[in-house]
Formats: structure tokens, sequence, C-alpha cells
């Protein structure tokens, strides 16, 4: 059966491709290392997602049985399996690692390798990028690994809450490289957020709408434009908390107004979307097998987006239930407890549909549908504790117990379950193979009884302190039970593993839609896909998922990924007539993945304070150098490399109807820049308000430098605008005149904010002064840094263009620095009243 608001793809002449099609011959072969290190297609970057996910599923797991074990028994400090510190570590990394190097990835993972395949697309956007994503993200999870060896990792809890993360109270250099670890995540979620955004708008399959697409495409549509602006915020904080650690600035320092709740407010803006960025993703796939495994379209499924699109907008207005306990006044909690109630209906509302999917369907229980409705069964259990935390008095009882441990896990750990479920489902789509049905049906027996097992008496045992290893006596069976089931819950785990890893070596071969009534597009090509995903061009214009002629289309479609998109000059693949196939080798992501890894080490070392003598400082110093050095080589590197993607925009593109890949690309990362600035303003302003806003007096005692600065930034605007309008005059002399002059601009601004810097230090106004001086330096330092990297493109522009770049009618270039650049600007003309006037 399919939906009535969605094509059928079990039509046309969509066909399995012959096993030979897999071939491809400008990638190493599957079994070469160098396929991995250099591949940039979207299903082999999907698999490197979900094979490193599972690694930090292993290695959170661990952690998770080492608290189990220390929590047998009440303890005393020094005493148990771990000690205090080794405790402390092993509760904040198993947060940390669960919920961003297991969950998330292990989501983005799915994501890459099925949504290209749904909404008809070759590939990503930006196959590089893409690449470069998975590559930060390992970058960032060696860093967490690598934190244990360097002193001692993070211990102050998952949350890092301040004044805790401060080197007053968390000094160990691995601590600061968590925080490294941190940041990095986040741009790598910054990367992939904008090359999926600008993938689904732009490059879905003529005939497909937004209406019409998958529910695991819709899911994480709205999942990665939710990572955009919540990880921004997480950015922003993690960032001034480096600049703590690093540089010396108050901001969450134990002596600063404001400080600890300013993080509070900054984690859990980012916090609490968080919650539905884990749970969109098994969610969606969740719809998919119901619908498969019932044989009936989703009840309401145009309510159940619309439900989707209404919990992605309101779980930005829902985190100050998390702060209950600080001194917001009651009428603020009592809005933000409205808006906790009012988050839960259209949730509601998905349950329900789901529910009566299967009432009104024939279920068939094979494994993906286990789970897939075990999640469901553990997602009500936790939604409904949940909403106890939501109401402001209950939550004074509760915050701070094993409540808050057990509705938290109900609530993530189901979206682990519907990933669960969504690895089985997809297993013979990614291999080629088909599991052992038994071994998958014993796993979630096992699984559901081992997490009910652990978790469900954590509820019982509420009265238990969270992240201690002390309690009363009366909750050691309730604490013995859960230990208990957290093996059993390990055991479920090593099933899975064994039975998957097993079945890719011996399994049978599995069909290319080995499940009745699935009728999304990825079934409708062989098991596993072939490199270039489609025998032509996928089509839904008839209503009918269909493979034209790929020769009567290439040229036309917007130079048939001849245009190079994902940066880098345009290049033709030699050797295949009027086809054009994708560049899908660079060596350039993974290289600037491992020196991320050498810079943030390095730099780790350098936190004020505890500078290294000797030996050991001379390392992180070298590192830094190293790094950095590598970093600026690899990424000059990566934009000379020829490379070759494919644009897109053949179908409907709504709202995004004749703007380029690129240009979409970059409207999406101001947006989470816009995001990243709004909070350090913001920060800057309550920090403010909690010193005393008419004793807070504006550092540059003098408002002249900044009145230039603002004169200089808006003529550069100018100039850029000079340049383009050069380059479509086609006058190489007026493009390098007009670029030249940006130039000169620019770095008359940074010589001027230079002076100024200089003179109030020698003034005695450094960053750790005051936290009137550190919001000032930091806030405008990190525009300096954006005017910075605007000036390396500028050079690079006025190279191309000497080069006579720009002016054969390809201006696409400028138009897109310009964009960033204005933006630089119109931050500024908020940044000279806020700092220099008010």
């Amino acid at each position: 059966m399919t939906d009535d608001n969605q094509p059928r793809t079990d039509g046309g002449t969509a066909t399995a491709l012959p096993g030979d099609s897999h071939d491809d011959d400008h990638l190493p072969p599957r079994w070469s290392l160098k396929r991995w290190l250099v591949t940039t297609n979207h299903k082999d970057v999907g698999l490197l997602y979900l094979a490193t996910a599972m690694f930090f599923l292993v290695f959170g797991g661990v952690l998770a049985l080492l608290i189990r074990a220390q929590m047998w028994s009440p303890r005393a400090p020094g005493t148990g399996v771990l000690s205090a510190m080794a405790y402390n570590q092993a509760v904040s990394l198993h947060g940390l690692i669960m919920v961003f190097w297991f969950i998330s990835p292990f989501a983005t993972g799915f994501a890459n390798y099925i949504v290209p395949l749904q909404i008809g697309a070759e590939d990503l956007a930006f196959p590089r990028l893409n690449a470069l994503s998975y590559w930060l993200y390992l970058a960032s999870g060696i860093l967490v690994f690598a934190s244990f060896f360097l002193g001692s990792s993070y211990a102050g809890g998952w949350t890092l809450y301040a004044p805790l993360n401060i080197p007053a109270f968390m000094p160990s250099i691995g601590a600061t490289t968590t925080v490294f670890a941190i940041v990095v995540f986040c741009a790598s979620v910054t990367v992939g957020g904008v090359n999926f955004i600008t993938t689904i708008h732009r490059m879905r399959a003529p005939g497909l709408t937004m209406r019409s697409l998958p529910l695991f495409t819709w899911s994480w549509l709205l999942t990665v434009w939710m990572m955009l602006l919540a990880f921004a915020a997480l950015l922003a904080a993690v960032m001034i908390l480096l600049s703590d650690r690093m540089l010396g600035t108050t901001y969450f320092a134990a002596t600063t107004a404001g400080g600890s709740v300013l993080w509070t407010h900054l984690f859990w803006f980012f916090g609490h979307p968080e919650v539905y960025i884990v749970f969109f993703p098994a969610l969606g796939a969740m719809a998919e097998i119901f619908q498969t495994f019932s044989g009936n379209r989703i009840v309401g499924r145009k309510w159940f987006i619309v439900s989707m699109v209404l919990v992605a907008l309101q779980s930005f207005i829902v985190w100050m239930h998390h702060m209950f306990l600080t001194s917001i006044n009651l009428e603020v909690k009592t809005l933000f407890m409205a808006t906790t109630i009012g988050i839960s209906l259209p949730f509601d509302l998905m349950v329900f549909a789901l529910i009566y999917t299967l009432i009104k369907g024939r279920i068939r229980w094979d494994t993906p549908m286990l789970y897939a409705f075990g999640a469901l069964v553990l997602f009500i259990v936790g939604g409904i504790t949940g909403v106890f935390l939501g109401a402001v008095v209950l939550d004074y009882e509760f915050r701070g117990t094993y409540w808050v441990v057990a509705h938290f896990h109900y609530v993530m750990v189901s979206g682990a379950t519907g990933l669960v479920a969504a690895l089985f489902y997809w297993f013979p789509k990614m291999t080629g193979k088909t599991y052992d049905e038994f071994l998958g049906k014993l796993s979630f027996a096992v699984y559901f009884t081992g997490f009910n097992m652990l978790y469900f008496p954590l509820f019982l045992a509420w009265g238990t302190p969270r992240r201690v290893f002390a309690y009363r006596p009366e909750y050691v069976g309730w604490h013995r039970l859960a230990s208990v089931g957290a093996v059993i819950l390990g055991i479920a785990f090593l099933l899975i593993i064994y039975n998957l890893g097993k079945s890719i070596v011996t399994g049978d071969d599995a069909a290319a839609n080995p499940w009745p009534y699935s009728t999304t597009a990825e079934w409708a090509v062989a098991s596993p896909p072939p490199i270039d995903n489609f025998p032509g061009k996928p089509s839904y214009t008839s209503g009918n998922l269909e493979f034209l002629d790929d020769s009567a289309t290439a040229a036309a479609a917007a130079d048939g990924g001849t245009a190079a998109t994902d940066g880098g000059h345009a290049a033709l693949e030699p050797g295949h007539g009027d086809d054009v196939h994708v560049d899908h080798a660079s060596i350039w992501p993974a290289a600037i993945g491992l020196f991320t890894v050498v810079t943030a080490i390095g730099l780790s070392g350098l936190q004020v304070g505890s500078f290294p003598a000797g030996l050991e400082g001379l390392f992180y110093q070298g590192a830094s150098v190293l790094g950095v050095l590598g970093l600026i080589g690899s990424t000059t590197a990566m934009g000379y490399e020829n490379f070759t993607a494919h644009e897109g925009g053949l179908g409907e593109a709504w709202p995004f109807e004749g703007v380029e890949n690129t240009k979409m690309g970059m409207w999406v990362f101001l947006a989470s820049d816009v995001v990243l600035f709004g909070a350090f303003i913001g920060a800057a302003i309550f920090l403010r308000v909690a010193y005393g806003w008419t004793h807070w007096h504006p550092i540059p005692h003098n408002p002249i430098p900044g009145l230039v600065n603002t004169y200089l930034l808006l003529t550069s605007s100018f100039t850029v605008i000079l340049a383009l309008v050069a380059a479509q005059k086609r006058s190489r002399k007026g493009v390098v005149a007009s670029l030249g002059l940006t130039f000169l601009l620019g770095l008359g601004f940074l010589a001027n904010k230079a002076i100024e810097w200089v003179v109030l230090f020698s003034e005695g106004t450094g960053l750790d002064s005051s936290v009137r001086a550190s919001t000032y330096y930091l806030t405008t330092g990190l525009h300096m840094g954006h005017v910075i990297a605007g000036l390396l493109i500028t050079a690079y522009l006025i190279w191309r263009a000497w080069n006579g770049a720009y002016t054969d009618g390809n201006d696409e270039t400028l138009e897109y620095f310009g964009l960033y650049w204005h933006f630089v600007d119109i931050v500024w003309l908020f940044l000279f009243p806020l700092f220099y006037i008010v």
C-alpha cells in the first residue's frame, strides 16, 4: 500500500541494477584502506559514520558498566571499583559520548546513506564537505579519547555547569581537550547541516514536492535545521568556556555575577532541542517501518508532518524548564511550564498516529518492527514521566534525583532503540546481505528486558542524588537490579553486533526490495546501490518513480554536475562519453581532520595558570604550530583541487527555486552564524544586566576608533559591490582594483583595532581584568576572526581575478563572498553601539 500524498516507487521503470554496476572506476576498491580515506560518496560516508558511532556506543557502554559497578552498593569516597575522580570522569564522559558521539552521529550515518536515495539525488550537494563533516566528527572523538591520557578527562558532569568548568575547579589539560572536542564536533554539525539542508531543498527529483517527501527525510530535514541553530548556541558557549580556560576571560568565574546562570541559559538553549534532535530521526525511521510492516500508510500523514514542524519550532522556547531551581521569577517559570506542556501536544498526535497506523494494518513482527514498536512503548513511558518535570512544584522535588536519570534515558535511549530498528531495516540495503531473523528477535527480547530492568528501577530509587555514588541503604535492591539490567542490555548489543557482523560475512544475498509494502525510492535500486545510485535520471512527474534516459537530460542539468559546486575548479571525468560522473576522491578532508586533532591537543596545553614547563611545554607549542600550518596547507590544497559535484536543481525546489547550491549553502551557514553572534551579544547583555546596567561602563573609553572602523567596513562593503559590477562589465582591472581596496580597508580595520587593544593593554585593561573587559575583547575578537577569514578569501580572489577569473560571466563566487562580507559588516553595526556608546 502507498501513501495518498506520496508518489509510488513500485511502478514505472524502477528496476534492480546488475551486480557489476557497483564497480567504481575512480575510487579504490572497498577492501582498500585508501578507499575510506579519500571517499566522498554519501553512502561510504554514511557507513563510516555508522561504524564510528558503534565504536563510541561500546566506549560509552563500558563507562556505563563501570558506573553501575560502582553503584552496586553505597560507597564512601575512595572505595569501590573507581576512585571519586574516576567515577566523576566516567559519569561525565558517558553522558557526553552517548549524546554527542553516539546517538546523533548514528542517525547522521543513516541520513547520509538513505536521504539522497529517497529524494532521487546522486549525492549530497557538497561531497567534500560531507567527508569533512565526518573527519571532523572522528577528530572530535579522538580528542575525547585522548583526554583521558592528558592528566584527566572532564569530570564536572556532562552538562559542564559553571563555575565547575573553569580551571580553578577543573584544571587538567584533558578537561580542556574535552571542551575542544565539543568545539570540533559543533563545527562538524554545522558543515553537515549546511550540506543536508541545501541537498534536500535543492536536489530533489522532478515531481517530488516537499509535501510528498518520505517521512524519514522530513524528520531529518527538521533535525538538521534544529542542529544548525542549536549547535551554534552550544558552539558559542564552549568557545566562551575555552576563552575562560585558555585566555583568562571571566565569563563563568565564581565571582562573576550571573556567570553560572548564563552558562545554563546557553547550554539548555541547545540542550532541549537536542532531545528532539536525537529522537526525530528515530521517529522518521519508525514511521517508515510502521508503514512497511503494517502494510498501511501513516494515519493523518499531513498532520504528522505538521506536528513535527511544530515540535521543531517549539523546541527553542522550552529550555528554561531545566532552570526551575534557579532565581528566575515565578511568572517566567509559569510561562515555560506552559510551553513545556504545549510541546507535548503535537507529540501526542504523532504517537496516536503511529498507534492507529498499526490498528488499521496487518502487522508483521519482523525484527525492525519489534524494535520500532519497543521504541514507541519506551518513549511513551519517558514522555509521561517527563510531564512531572514540566510542573514547577514537582520539579522542585524531582530535579537532581534519579527520577531525572530514568526519565532522560527512557526518552533518549528510546531514540537509540528506534535507530536500532532502522539498522535492521536498512541493513539489507546497505550491505546486500540479510541478517539472521532468529538472532534479531532474540536480541530484541534481551534488549527490552535489560532496558527496563536497568532504567525502571531508577524511578523507584528516585531519592538517589544524581552523579553521586553514595545513597541511602533502602535503595540498594533497586540499584543492584539496575546493574544486572545493565549487563543484560550490554549482552543485547553484543548480540546485535554479532548478528550483523556474521551476516555481512555469511548472510544470504538481499533482494533490491526485501520488504513487501515498502514505498520509498531506496528500495527501487540494487542492494547495495551503485556508486551513482540510479540507472537514469529519477523522476516522479508521472506519479510513479521512473528512471529516464540520462543522455536526454544531461545537457540541461544545470551544468549536469560539471559546475564546481563544492569548491575548487570544475573538471570533467574523461572516458564516459556524454555521461558526467562525480569525482568521489579527495584526501584533504581526512588531512584537515588529522591536523585538527594535532592543533587541538597542542592548544589544550596552553591554558592559563597551568602551562607545562620543559619538554612537555615544547611538545604542546610544537603541536600547535604544526597543526595550524597543516590546517592552512590542507585547506589551501582542497581549495585548489579539481573536483566535480552534481548541481541538481532539476526538480521542485520550493522555496529556493533559482538559487544555486553554493548560494543557498552560504545563506544557511550565515543563519548559523547569526545564532553564534546572537549568543555572544546576548551573553554580553545578560552579564551587563546581572552586573548592573548603570554601573557598567564601556571598556573603550573613546568611541572614535570604533566610529572610524564603522566607516572603514561600510566602505569595504561598497567596494565589494564595485568588484561585482566590474566583473559583470568584464573588467579585470576593475575587479582587481575593487577587491584590492576591500583588502586595504579590511587591513585598516584590523590595524585600527590592534592599536586600540594595545592602548587598552598598556593601561592595564587585559582580558582578565574584569567581566566588562572579557565581553568586549572576546565578542569583538570573534568579529575580528571573521574579518581575518574574509581577508584571506579576498587575497585568494584577487589572485584568481589577476589571472582572469570572474570576468567570463562566472561571477557567482564574488556574489557569494559579498554575502559573507556584508554579514560581517552588519554584525559590526550591532557591536559598535553596544560596546562603544550604550
